[in-house]
């Protein structure tokens, strides 16, 4: 018989101990060990005859990777230009962002001339019924085939009687295999049932989309092994206060992962945004103190954002320091530079950073921009509306480089801006595209004195 033994595994990052822990040592987590039985498996039982042989690498046939079509072209971008057969497709975000909204609008426009089987354990056949009504397919939703079953054998029996070209499974934290003998969404359950539907996927050459819950800290709830089973992992981010979206790939074994898919959510679902940077400009205040507009790269996409600095007296002894969308860390470095390397006085001053239209920006570039937007603020002198900026800032007040210059110029003329303050670049650099002036600055004093006059400084 197989022998059972007992351990205990992290919640949060998956640790595995055999014996509980009050606090995880890998994560930090508290009280987060959990009880679970693992069967160990008897030896292989094959016979010599049916276990694979090794192959020379040039007897191999390649594989042709026919992707099926996706009506949205974000979607598709992202995923590397379509589903790839037999592929497993894990997608995480918060709760509500938008998950099953867009894979059942993307499984709609799918099932109008492909077999799709939607399977979902949240919501009843009533609730999808309901909230199909609203999303464009152009009939394909008629003829999505619906599941509501958690079950993980009868899944699996559907899809291998069904063999449809897509599956959705929502979620993978409600999928339960009954010998196993833990509780739905254990990382038991998850990490066998992720397992299982990756077997089937090869087998039958079905494409399965697994929608997972995160964590607190935003990370995929399971296992590690669960992103490691899979082929795909994609994020669906955005601020519950703002209609955008951010679909980004983290990992992609048929495709790049520095594609970034654009989303605005409405009534009607989710609406690709063809041009981002149009979208996050179209409420700028033209000629107002305290905003300047970066070009940041989300992957391999430029996109154009307002930064908005604010400074205002401090009415406590330690002045506050307030960033959304940017990096904190960013932000006290790029004061201390603006007061030590340019003299411009913030220690009494409570400084706010915001990045409109709830997008995060992670990327050193934006620093030039993030200081230009705080100095704006503070002389009350606006920056010119056809000015752009880029370029990261140092310690000694230097503006570095930045990579894909070219893309970013190309991108700021497109929008219309005429001027773009950037650092000397490492020679050879690309032409500036026709109408827009380069104007160099290697610190951040001389990037001020451009952007606001000689007395920014």
């Amino acid at each position: 018989m197989a022998k059972v033994r007992v351990r205990y595994v992290c919640r949060e990052c998956g640790r595995t101990t055999p014996r509980p822990m009050g606090r995880c040592p890998q994560c930090g987590g508290w009280n987060t060990f959990v009880e679970e039985a693992v069967v160990e498996p008897r030896p292989s039982q094959r016979a010599a005859a049916d276990r694979s042989a090794p192959k020379r690498l040039g007897e191999i046939d390649a594989a042709d990777l026919e992707r099926l079509p996706m009506a949205q072209a974000e979607f598709a971008r992202v995923l590397g230009g379509g589903v790839v057969p037999g592929s497993v497709v894990l997608i995480g975000g918060d709760p509500g962002v938008g998950k099953s909204t867009l894979l059942l609008q993307a499984a709609g426009w799918l099932a109008a001339t492909h077999p799709v089987l939607y399977v979902s354990g949240e919501e009843s056949e009533a609730q999808i019924r309901d909230r199909a009504r609203r999303l464009p397919s152009d009939g394909g939703l008629e003829s999505l085939y619906f599941l509501h079953e958690t079950d993980l054998e009868s899944i699996v029996t559907q899809l291998e009687a069904m063999r449809p070209s897509l599956a959705v499974i929502d979620s993978i934290q409600t999928v339960v295999q009954p010998e196993v003998g833990s509780e739905p969404g254990s990382i038991t359950q998850i990490r066998h049932a992720a397992s299982r539907l990756q077997a089937v996927a090869k087998a039958t050459g079905v494409a399965i989309f697994l929608v997972g819950h995160v964590t607190k800290d935003g990370a995929l709830a399971g296992p590690r092994l669960l992103e490691h089973v899979v082929d795909t992992v994609l994020y669906l981010e955005g601020d519950p206060y703002h209609a955008y979206r951010l679909l980004r790939a983290v990992k992609n074994r048929f495709g790049p992962t520095t594609e970034v898919g654009v989303f605005e959510m409405r009534g009607d679902g989710m609406v690709e945004v063809a041009n981002p940077s149009q979208a996050f400009l179209a409420e700028r205040v033209l000629e107002a103190p305290g905003s300047a507009v970066a070009v940041t790269l989300e992957g391999s996409r430029p996109l154009l954002v307002e930064i908005q600095g604010l400074t205002s007296p401090t009415a406590f002894g330690h002045p506050r320091r307030t960033a959304n969308g940017v990096d904190l860390n960013r932000l006290l470095l790029t004061i201390a530079v603006l007061t030590r390397r340019v003299g411009i006085p913030l220690a009494e001053e409570d400084v706010f950073v915001n990045v409109v239209g709830g997008l995060r920006v992670e990327e050193p570039a934006a620093d030039l921009a993030i200081a230009v937007a705080i100095a704006s603020s503070v002389r009350d002198r606006p920056v010119a509306a056809d000015v752009v900026l880029m370029g990261e800032v140092g310690l000694s007040g230097e503006v570095r480089a930045v990579g894909q210059l070219g893309a970013r110029l190309r991108e700021a003329s497109q929008m219309g801006f005429a001027r773009a303050i950037v650092p000397p670049g490492p020679a050879p650099e690309p032409a500036p595209p026709p109408g827009l002036e380069l104007l160099r600055a290697k610190t951040v004093r001389q990037a001020l004195d451009i952007a606001l006059g000689k007395r920014s400084g």
